[in-house]
Protein backbone atom coordinates (compact mmCIF):
# COMPACT_ATOMS: atom_id res chain seq x y z
CA UNK A 1 0.00 0.00 0.00
CA UNK A 2 1.32 3.06 -1.18
CA UNK A 3 1.93 6.58 1.23
CA UNK A 4 -1.32 8.25 1.04
CA UNK A 5 -0.97 12.06 0.08
CA UNK A 6 -3.57 14.62 0.40
CA UNK A 7 -3.75 17.97 -1.14
CA UNK A 8 -6.84 20.27 -0.42
CA UNK A 9 -6.65 22.30 -3.81
CA UNK A 10 -9.11 23.78 -6.27
CA UNK A 11 -8.64 27.40 -5.76
CA UNK A 12 -8.34 28.31 -9.44
CA UNK A 13 -11.40 30.61 -9.93
CA UNK A 14 -13.71 28.81 -7.80
CA UNK A 15 -14.55 31.00 -4.92
CA UNK A 16 -14.65 29.31 -1.94
CA UNK A 17 -14.47 25.48 -3.53
CA UNK A 18 -12.28 22.59 -2.13
CA UNK A 19 -11.68 19.66 -2.95
CA UNK A 20 -9.71 16.65 -0.88
CA UNK A 21 -7.85 14.95 -3.31
CA UNK A 22 -6.33 11.49 -2.17
CA UNK A 23 -3.69 9.81 -5.05
CA UNK A 24 -1.14 9.97 -6.95
CA UNK A 25 -2.34 10.16 -10.87
CA UNK A 26 0.66 8.52 -12.43
CA UNK A 27 -0.25 5.53 -12.11
CA UNK A 28 -3.74 6.77 -13.08
CA UNK A 29 -2.14 7.57 -16.39
CA UNK A 30 0.50 4.72 -16.82
CA UNK A 31 0.88 3.53 -20.00
CA UNK A 32 -1.66 5.78 -22.04
CA UNK A 33 -0.67 8.90 -24.46
CA UNK A 34 -1.63 11.12 -22.35
CA UNK A 35 1.06 10.23 -20.03
CA UNK A 36 3.38 12.06 -22.88
CA UNK A 37 1.48 15.27 -22.41
CA UNK A 38 1.75 18.19 -20.11
CA UNK A 39 -0.87 18.66 -17.57
CA UNK A 40 1.13 20.10 -14.50
CA UNK A 41 -1.16 23.31 -13.60
CA UNK A 42 -4.28 24.27 -14.93
CA UNK A 43 -5.16 26.92 -16.83
CA UNK A 44 -6.29 29.89 -14.53
CA UNK A 45 -8.77 31.66 -13.14
CA UNK A 46 -12.50 31.99 -14.78
CA UNK A 47 -13.67 34.69 -16.06
CA UNK A 48 -17.28 35.67 -15.88
CA UNK A 49 -19.32 34.98 -18.75
CA UNK A 50 -20.77 38.08 -19.82
CA UNK A 51 -23.87 36.04 -21.90
CA UNK A 52 -24.48 34.64 -18.62
CA UNK A 53 -23.64 30.58 -19.75
CA UNK A 54 -20.52 29.22 -19.00
CA UNK A 55 -17.00 30.75 -17.64
CA UNK A 56 -13.71 29.70 -18.43
CA UNK A 57 -9.99 30.75 -18.31
CA UNK A 58 -8.67 33.20 -20.26
CA UNK A 59 -7.90 32.44 -23.77
CA UNK A 60 -10.98 29.13 -24.19
CA UNK A 61 -14.04 29.73 -25.47
CA UNK A 62 -16.96 28.19 -26.13
CA UNK A 63 -19.96 27.73 -29.12
CA UNK A 64 -23.28 26.60 -28.25
CA UNK A 65 -24.23 23.61 -30.61
CA UNK A 66 -27.59 22.74 -29.34
CA UNK A 67 -30.30 24.03 -26.96
CA UNK A 68 -33.68 22.44 -25.44
CA UNK A 69 -36.31 23.25 -27.32
CA UNK A 70 -34.82 24.34 -30.47
CA UNK A 71 -36.19 22.71 -33.69
CA UNK A 72 -34.07 19.60 -34.44
CA UNK A 73 -32.69 20.55 -38.33
CA UNK A 74 -33.96 17.08 -39.40
CA UNK A 75 -37.14 18.86 -38.69
CA UNK A 76 -38.30 15.56 -36.55
CA UNK A 77 -39.14 17.37 -33.73
CA UNK A 78 -37.36 19.25 -30.85
CA UNK A 79 -34.57 19.22 -29.42
CA UNK A 80 -35.37 16.70 -26.40
CA UNK A 81 -34.73 17.65 -22.34
CA UNK A 82 -32.31 16.04 -20.28
CA UNK A 83 -28.80 16.02 -22.04
CA UNK A 84 -26.77 13.57 -20.28
CA UNK A 85 -23.83 11.35 -21.38
CA UNK A 86 -21.96 12.02 -25.14
CA UNK A 87 -19.26 10.59 -27.49
CA UNK A 88 -17.95 12.29 -30.01
CA UNK A 89 -16.54 10.00 -32.64
CA UNK A 90 -14.60 10.94 -36.04
CA UNK A 91 -15.94 11.29 -39.31
CA UNK A 92 -14.93 11.29 -42.64
CA UNK A 93 -13.28 14.87 -43.85
CA UNK A 94 -12.68 16.01 -40.21
CA UNK A 95 -15.85 15.58 -39.18
CA UNK A 96 -16.98 14.45 -35.53
CA UNK A 97 -20.08 12.45 -34.71
CA UNK A 98 -21.48 13.18 -31.51
CA UNK A 99 -24.28 10.88 -29.91
CA UNK A 100 -25.92 12.57 -26.68
CA UNK A 101 -28.01 11.14 -24.33
CA UNK A 102 -31.33 12.08 -22.87
CA UNK A 103 -31.95 11.21 -19.11
CA UNK A 104 -35.47 11.15 -19.74
CA UNK A 105 -38.45 9.93 -17.34
CA UNK A 106 -42.00 10.57 -17.80
CA UNK A 107 -42.34 13.00 -16.63
CA UNK A 108 -39.78 15.22 -19.20
CA UNK A 109 -40.69 18.18 -20.39
CA UNK A 110 -39.26 16.95 -24.26
CA UNK A 111 -39.52 13.67 -25.41
CA UNK A 112 -37.10 12.33 -28.15
CA UNK A 113 -39.67 12.12 -30.95
CA UNK A 114 -40.50 8.80 -31.96
CA UNK A 115 -39.07 7.91 -35.81
CA UNK A 116 -40.20 4.83 -37.23
CA UNK A 117 -37.42 2.15 -36.86
CA UNK A 118 -35.84 3.91 -34.35
CA UNK A 119 -38.06 3.32 -31.38
CA UNK A 120 -38.31 0.78 -28.70
CA UNK A 121 -41.43 2.00 -26.67
CA UNK A 122 -43.23 4.83 -28.08
CA UNK A 123 -44.48 4.77 -24.45
CA UNK A 124 -40.51 5.68 -23.21
CA UNK A 125 -39.56 9.35 -23.53
CA UNK A 126 -35.85 9.35 -23.73
CA UNK A 127 -33.38 7.86 -26.06
CA UNK A 128 -30.34 9.12 -28.08
CA UNK A 129 -29.60 12.43 -30.44
CA UNK A 130 -26.90 12.76 -33.11
CA UNK A 131 -25.25 15.98 -34.40
CA UNK A 132 -22.30 15.81 -37.03
CA UNK A 133 -19.83 19.10 -37.08
CA UNK A 134 -17.68 20.08 -39.88
CA UNK A 135 -14.08 20.93 -38.32
CA UNK A 136 -15.02 24.41 -37.32
CA UNK A 137 -17.39 23.14 -34.84
CA UNK A 138 -20.35 24.28 -37.29
CA UNK A 139 -23.59 21.76 -37.33
CA UNK A 140 -24.14 20.13 -40.07
CA UNK A 141 -26.73 17.79 -39.28
CA UNK A 142 -29.03 16.70 -35.98
CA UNK A 143 -31.18 14.22 -35.76
CA UNK A 144 -32.89 11.67 -33.62
CA UNK A 145 -30.33 8.45 -33.58
CA UNK A 146 -32.44 6.13 -31.08
CA UNK A 147 -36.33 6.93 -29.65
CA UNK A 148 -38.45 5.03 -27.04
CA UNK A 149 -35.76 4.24 -24.22
CA UNK A 150 -36.07 5.67 -20.52
CA UNK A 151 -33.25 7.62 -18.49
CA UNK A 152 -30.76 6.83 -20.86
CA UNK A 153 -27.83 8.30 -18.61
CA UNK A 154 -24.30 7.75 -19.82
CA UNK A 155 -22.92 4.47 -21.91
CA UNK A 156 -19.42 4.75 -23.94
CA UNK A 157 -17.93 4.55 -27.68
CA UNK A 158 -16.93 1.00 -28.65
CA UNK A 159 -13.67 0.54 -30.93
CA UNK A 160 -15.75 0.11 -33.87
CA UNK A 161 -17.37 4.01 -33.57
CA UNK A 162 -20.67 2.94 -32.16
CA UNK A 163 -21.84 4.23 -28.77
CA UNK A 164 -24.14 2.03 -26.48
CA UNK A 165 -26.14 4.08 -24.38
CA UNK A 166 -27.50 2.98 -21.23
CA UNK A 167 -30.64 2.63 -19.46
CA UNK A 168 -30.47 3.64 -15.88
CA UNK A 169 -33.91 1.98 -14.61
CA UNK A 170 -35.60 -1.20 -13.64
CA UNK A 171 -39.12 -0.06 -14.77
CA UNK A 172 -41.00 -3.17 -16.22
CA UNK A 173 -43.84 -3.35 -19.16
CA UNK A 174 -47.14 -1.52 -17.23
CA UNK A 175 -45.22 0.26 -14.94
CA UNK A 176 -45.07 4.60 -15.67
CA UNK A 177 -47.25 3.88 -19.21
CA UNK A 178 -44.15 1.43 -20.47
CA UNK A 179 -45.50 -1.19 -23.44
CA UNK A 180 -42.13 -2.94 -23.06
CA UNK A 181 -39.18 -3.42 -19.90
CA UNK A 182 -36.50 -1.05 -19.57
CA UNK A 183 -33.16 -1.42 -17.65
CA UNK A 184 -30.90 -2.37 -21.56
CA UNK A 185 -27.81 -0.85 -23.16
CA UNK A 186 -28.80 -0.34 -26.73
CA UNK A 187 -26.08 0.64 -29.75
CA UNK A 188 -26.48 3.57 -31.69
CA UNK A 189 -24.63 4.36 -35.19
CA UNK A 190 -24.15 8.11 -35.60
CA UNK A 191 -23.90 7.54 -38.95
CA UNK A 192 -26.72 5.78 -39.78
CA UNK A 193 -28.91 5.04 -36.96
CA UNK A 194 -31.10 3.00 -38.79
CA UNK A 195 -28.22 0.33 -39.29
CA UNK A 196 -28.42 -0.18 -35.57
CA UNK A 197 -32.38 0.46 -34.88
CA UNK A 198 -33.50 -0.07 -31.41
CA UNK A 199 -32.72 -3.32 -29.99
CA UNK A 200 -32.31 -3.91 -26.34
CA UNK A 201 -29.04 -5.78 -25.75
CA UNK A 202 -30.12 -8.54 -23.42
CA UNK A 203 -27.44 -10.41 -22.25
CA UNK A 204 -25.78 -7.52 -21.18
CA UNK A 205 -28.37 -7.59 -18.45
CA UNK A 206 -31.43 -5.99 -16.99
CA UNK A 207 -30.48 -3.46 -14.49
CA UNK A 208 -29.97 0.18 -13.24
CA UNK A 209 -26.49 0.97 -16.25
CA UNK A 210 -24.61 3.94 -16.03
CA UNK A 211 -21.13 3.72 -17.97
CA UNK A 212 -19.39 1.02 -19.88
CA UNK A 213 -16.47 0.87 -21.09
CA UNK A 214 -14.44 -2.13 -23.91
CA UNK A 215 -11.31 -3.72 -23.44
CA UNK A 216 -10.30 -3.47 -27.16
CA UNK A 217 -8.03 -6.25 -27.31
CA UNK A 218 -10.46 -8.83 -25.51
CA UNK A 219 -13.51 -7.53 -26.78
CA UNK A 220 -14.87 -7.80 -23.05
CA UNK A 221 -17.21 -5.39 -21.59
CA UNK A 222 -17.22 -3.69 -18.35
CA UNK A 223 -20.58 -2.28 -16.61
CA UNK A 224 -21.20 0.16 -13.90
CA UNK A 225 -24.81 0.44 -11.71
CA UNK A 226 -25.77 3.43 -10.60
CA UNK A 227 -27.59 2.50 -7.59
CA UNK A 228 -27.89 5.03 -4.39
CA UNK A 229 -29.83 3.17 -2.30
CA UNK A 230 -29.10 0.34 -0.27
CA UNK A 231 -28.23 -2.70 -1.88
CA UNK A 232 -25.94 -0.90 -3.43
CA UNK A 233 -25.03 -1.39 -7.28
CA UNK A 234 -22.45 -4.11 -8.46
CA UNK A 235 -19.33 -3.79 -10.97
CA UNK A 236 -20.00 -5.86 -13.93
CA UNK A 237 -17.97 -7.62 -16.89
CA UNK A 238 -20.04 -8.87 -20.14
CA UNK A 239 -18.06 -12.00 -21.65
CA UNK A 240 -19.22 -11.50 -25.45
CA UNK A 241 -19.64 -14.46 -28.11
CA UNK A 242 -18.23 -12.55 -30.70
CA UNK A 243 -14.99 -10.55 -29.11
CA UNK A 244 -14.36 -9.65 -32.18
CA UNK A 245 -16.64 -6.77 -32.12
CA UNK A 246 -18.25 -4.86 -34.89
CA UNK A 247 -21.96 -3.38 -35.21
CA UNK A 248 -24.43 -5.68 -34.15
CA UNK A 249 -21.71 -8.33 -32.69
CA UNK A 250 -23.17 -7.91 -28.91
CA UNK A 251 -26.58 -9.32 -30.62
CA UNK A 252 -24.72 -12.76 -30.51
CA UNK A 253 -25.24 -12.64 -26.41
CA UNK A 254 -22.90 -13.76 -24.20
CA UNK A 255 -22.02 -14.19 -19.87
CA UNK A 256 -22.80 -11.37 -17.13
CA UNK A 257 -20.96 -11.72 -15.02
CA UNK A 258 -20.69 -9.71 -11.23
CA UNK A 259 -17.17 -8.43 -9.46
CA UNK A 260 -16.77 -10.13 -6.11
CA UNK A 261 -13.32 -9.05 -4.41
CA UNK A 262 -13.02 -11.70 -1.67
CA UNK A 263 -13.23 -9.42 1.74
CA UNK A 264 -14.70 -6.59 0.44
CA UNK A 265 -18.39 -6.46 0.63
CA UNK A 266 -18.34 -2.75 0.11
CA UNK A 267 -15.99 -0.67 -1.95
CA UNK A 268 -16.62 2.28 0.34
CA UNK A 269 -14.84 0.27 3.47
CA UNK A 270 -11.72 0.95 1.67
CA UNK A 271 -10.23 5.03 2.20
CA UNK A 272 -6.44 4.30 1.72
CA UNK A 273 -5.22 5.44 -1.73
CA UNK A 274 -2.66 2.64 -3.55
CA UNK A 275 -5.06 0.19 -1.48
CA UNK A 276 -4.73 -2.95 -3.65
CA UNK A 277 -6.90 -6.37 -3.75
CA UNK A 278 -5.20 -9.34 -5.57
CA UNK A 279 -7.21 -12.32 -7.00
CA UNK A 280 -10.32 -9.99 -7.69
CA UNK A 281 -13.17 -12.93 -9.09
CA UNK A 282 -16.26 -12.88 -11.44
CA UNK A 283 -19.07 -14.65 -10.67
CA UNK A 284 -22.04 -15.22 -13.03
CA UNK A 285 -25.32 -13.46 -12.49
CA UNK A 286 -28.11 -15.73 -12.15
CA UNK A 287 -31.14 -13.83 -13.90
CA UNK A 288 -29.04 -11.62 -16.00
CA UNK A 289 -33.01 -10.21 -16.91
CA UNK A 290 -33.91 -10.11 -13.63
CA UNK A 291 -36.81 -10.97 -14.15
CA UNK A 292 -38.25 -11.92 -10.32
CA UNK A 293 -35.01 -10.21 -8.65
CA UNK A 294 -33.38 -7.14 -9.36
CA UNK A 295 -29.61 -8.73 -10.14
CA UNK A 296 -27.96 -7.00 -7.08
CA UNK A 297 -30.28 -9.01 -4.73
CA UNK A 298 -29.34 -12.15 -6.55
CA UNK A 299 -28.01 -14.82 -4.57
CA UNK A 300 -24.41 -14.79 -5.86
CA UNK A 301 -23.87 -17.76 -2.85
CA UNK A 302 -22.36 -17.71 0.42
CA UNK A 303 -19.11 -15.38 -0.44
CA UNK A 304 -21.38 -12.81 -1.56
CA UNK A 305 -21.05 -10.38 -4.11
CA UNK A 306 -19.64 -6.41 -3.41
CA UNK A 307 -21.29 -4.03 -3.98
CA UNK A 308 -20.77 0.11 -3.42
CA UNK A 309 -23.18 2.93 -3.81
CA UNK A 310 -23.35 5.15 -6.78
CA UNK A 311 -20.93 3.75 -9.47
CA UNK A 312 -21.19 6.03 -12.33
CA UNK A 313 -18.31 6.43 -14.57
CA UNK A 314 -16.54 4.25 -16.71
CA UNK A 315 -13.69 4.38 -19.50
CA UNK A 316 -10.47 2.15 -20.34
CA UNK A 317 -6.99 3.34 -20.26
CA UNK A 318 -3.58 1.76 -21.15
CA UNK A 319 -4.14 -2.20 -19.84
CA UNK A 320 -6.97 -1.42 -17.89
CA UNK A 321 -10.10 -0.62 -16.73
CA UNK A 322 -10.86 2.96 -14.76
CA UNK A 323 -14.88 3.53 -13.10
CA UNK A 324 -16.18 6.17 -10.58
CA UNK A 325 -18.12 5.58 -7.01
CA UNK A 326 -19.61 8.97 -7.54
CA UNK A 327 -20.09 9.02 -3.51
CA UNK A 328 -20.75 7.13 -0.28
CA UNK A 329 -22.61 8.16 3.05
CA UNK A 330 -22.78 5.58 5.64
CA UNK A 331 -26.20 7.50 6.94
CA UNK A 332 -28.02 5.72 4.11
CA UNK A 333 -26.12 1.98 4.69
CA UNK A 334 -22.06 2.87 3.43
CA UNK A 335 -19.84 1.10 5.29
CA UNK A 336 -18.36 4.79 5.20
CA UNK A 337 -18.26 8.00 3.78
CA UNK A 338 -16.37 9.58 0.64
CA UNK A 339 -17.18 12.54 -1.51
CA UNK A 340 -15.46 10.27 -4.38
CA UNK A 341 -13.14 7.18 -5.54
CA UNK A 342 -12.07 6.09 -8.70
CA UNK A 343 -11.16 2.29 -9.15
CA UNK A 344 -8.51 0.50 -11.58
CA UNK A 345 -8.74 -2.85 -12.62
CA UNK A 346 -6.06 -4.47 -14.26
CA UNK A 347 -7.54 -8.03 -16.09
CA UNK A 348 -4.61 -9.53 -17.06
CA UNK A 349 -3.38 -9.27 -12.94
CA UNK A 350 -6.63 -9.55 -11.87
CA UNK A 351 -5.85 -6.86 -9.39
CA UNK A 352 -7.81 -4.13 -7.97
CA UNK A 353 -6.84 -1.01 -6.80
CA UNK A 354 -7.92 2.47 -5.27
CA UNK A 355 -6.47 5.16 -7.22
CA UNK A 356 -7.98 8.63 -6.15
CA UNK A 357 -10.40 9.42 -2.77
CA UNK A 358 -12.11 12.58 -3.08
CA UNK A 359 -12.54 14.23 0.56
CA UNK A 360 -14.31 14.48 2.95
CA UNK A 361 -11.84 15.62 5.09
CA UNK A 362 -11.32 19.15 3.91
CA UNK A 363 -13.81 22.59 4.35
CA UNK A 364 -16.05 21.81 1.17
CA UNK A 365 -18.02 24.57 0.06
CA UNK A 366 -20.41 22.75 -2.01
CA UNK A 367 -22.96 19.81 -0.02
CA UNK A 368 -22.98 16.67 -1.81
CA UNK A 369 -19.83 17.98 -4.50
CA UNK A 370 -19.05 14.78 -6.20
CA UNK A 371 -17.01 13.41 -9.30
CA UNK A 372 -19.96 11.95 -11.89
CA UNK A 373 -18.85 11.36 -15.46
CA UNK A 374 -14.86 11.41 -16.07
CA UNK A 375 -12.53 11.20 -19.64
CA UNK A 376 -8.90 12.29 -20.06
CA UNK A 377 -7.78 15.39 -21.28
CA UNK A 378 -5.11 16.00 -23.81
CA UNK A 379 -3.26 17.65 -20.92
CA UNK A 380 -2.77 14.60 -19.47
CA UNK A 381 -5.03 15.15 -16.85
CA UNK A 382 -8.14 14.16 -16.07
CA UNK A 383 -11.77 16.30 -16.83
CA UNK A 384 -14.68 15.30 -13.95
CA UNK A 385 -17.85 16.87 -14.27
CA UNK A 386 -19.95 17.56 -11.02
CA UNK A 387 -22.80 16.49 -10.06
CA UNK A 388 -24.07 18.20 -6.62
CA UNK A 389 -25.53 21.09 -5.22
CA UNK A 390 -24.77 25.24 -6.02
CA UNK A 391 -23.21 26.01 -8.99
CA UNK A 392 -21.61 23.38 -10.73
CA UNK A 393 -18.30 22.79 -12.54
CA UNK A 394 -15.99 21.12 -14.92
CA UNK A 395 -13.26 20.07 -12.66
CA UNK A 396 -9.81 19.33 -13.97
CA UNK A 397 -7.41 16.94 -12.40
CA UNK A 398 -3.67 16.78 -13.39
CA UNK A 399 -1.68 14.49 -13.14
CA UNK A 400 0.73 15.75 -10.44
CA UNK A 401 -2.90 16.30 -8.57
CA UNK A 402 -3.62 19.70 -8.34
CA UNK A 403 -7.49 20.23 -9.11
CA UNK A 404 -8.61 23.35 -10.85
CA UNK A 405 -11.88 24.52 -12.17
CA UNK A 406 -12.07 24.12 -15.89
CA UNK A 407 -15.71 25.56 -16.46
CA UNK A 408 -18.58 26.88 -14.29
CA UNK A 409 -22.49 26.53 -14.98
CA UNK A 410 -24.44 29.88 -15.10
CA UNK A 411 -27.05 28.78 -15.99
CA UNK A 412 -29.47 29.23 -12.76
CA UNK A 413 -32.84 27.36 -12.43
CA UNK A 414 -35.32 29.24 -10.12
CA UNK A 415 -38.40 27.88 -9.25
CA UNK A 416 -42.20 28.67 -10.51
CA UNK A 417 -43.18 30.35 -7.91
CA UNK A 418 -39.83 33.01 -7.52
CA UNK A 419 -39.89 33.66 -10.94
CA UNK A 420 -43.96 34.92 -10.43
CA UNK A 421 -42.43 37.17 -7.57
CA UNK A 422 -43.53 34.57 -4.38
CA UNK A 423 -41.07 33.82 -1.69
CA UNK A 424 -37.44 33.69 -3.14
CA UNK A 425 -35.67 30.14 -3.06
CA UNK A 426 -32.02 29.37 -3.54
CA UNK A 427 -31.92 28.62 -7.39
CA UNK A 428 -30.49 25.14 -8.71
CA UNK A 429 -27.51 24.79 -11.22
CA UNK A 430 -27.68 22.56 -14.22
CA UNK A 431 -25.23 19.56 -13.30
CA UNK A 432 -22.47 19.15 -16.30
CA UNK A 433 -22.45 15.67 -17.95
CA UNK A 434 -21.32 14.24 -20.94
CA UNK A 435 -17.92 15.80 -21.14
CA UNK A 436 -15.93 14.51 -24.32
CA UNK A 437 -12.99 15.55 -26.35
CA UNK A 438 -12.58 15.51 -30.26
CA UNK A 439 -10.61 12.93 -31.55
CA UNK A 440 -8.06 15.49 -32.67
CA UNK A 441 -8.49 16.86 -28.96
CA UNK A 442 -8.45 20.79 -29.67
CA UNK A 443 -12.08 20.86 -28.49
CA UNK A 444 -13.82 19.65 -24.93
CA UNK A 445 -18.04 18.92 -25.60
CA UNK A 446 -19.74 18.62 -22.60
CA UNK A 447 -23.75 19.08 -21.57
CA UNK A 448 -24.89 21.46 -19.20
CA UNK A 449 -28.38 18.58 -18.24
CA UNK A 450 -31.37 21.22 -17.99
CA UNK A 451 -32.01 23.40 -19.35
CA UNK A 452 -30.51 20.89 -21.91
CA UNK A 453 -26.99 22.85 -23.80
CA UNK A 454 -24.16 21.18 -25.25
CA UNK A 455 -21.31 23.61 -25.71
CA UNK A 456 -18.24 22.88 -27.55
CA UNK A 457 -14.84 24.38 -25.85
CA UNK A 458 -11.78 25.96 -27.51
CA UNK A 459 -8.44 27.18 -26.48
CA UNK A 460 -4.77 26.24 -25.36
CA UNK A 461 -5.67 22.82 -24.25
CA UNK A 462 -1.79 21.48 -24.34
CA UNK A 463 -0.68 24.94 -22.62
Amino acid sequence: MSATRRQVLARSGALGVGIAFTGALSELFAGTAAAQSLGHTGYGPLVPDPKGLLDLPKGFRYKVLSREGDPLRSGEGKVPSNHDGMTALPGRHGRVHLVRNHENRPTAAIAVPTVKGLTYDPAGKGGCTALTLDSRNNVLSERVAIAGTAVNCAGGPTPWGTWLTCEETEDKAGTNGYTKDHGFIFEVDPVDPHRSGAVPLTAMGRFQHEAIAIDPKRGIVYETEDAFLKPFGLFYRFLPNRPEGGLGSLRAGGRLQAMRVPGVPDLSAIQETGACFEGVEWVDVPDPLATETPVRLQDFGPKGITHAQKLEGCYWGGKSVYFVSSFAHSAEGSAADHFGQIWRYDPSARRLTLVIVFGPDTDVQLPGESPDNICLAPSGGLMVAEDGNGAQHVFGVTRHGEVYAMARGRQAITSAASAAGGTPEAPEWGEFAGVTFSPDGQTMYVNCYTPGTTFAVTGPWRR
